[in-house]
């Protein structure tokens, strides 16, 4: 399986607003983990190792 960087999210901007407000009140850190256990939840939803790397190598090229 290869990783799927095209637009693939029906609503994108009602997604996006619902990941904003998810962090809505929460401090620093509690948003911090919050993404964590997102990242973490997801990555065991696509279980497949390969798609995961490719997913962290672009994320890291990103930045």
């Amino acid at each position: 399986m290869k990783l799927n960087t095209e637009p693939n999210i029906a609503q994108p901007d009602d997604f996006y607003q619902e990941l904003i407000d998810l962090h809505r009140d929460l401090s620093e850190e509690q948003s911090r983990q919050v993404n964590a256990r997102l990242i973490l939840l997801l990555a065991n939803h696509i279980g497949d190792m390969e798609v995961l790397r490719a997913a962290m190598q672009a994320a890291a090229e990103e930045s």
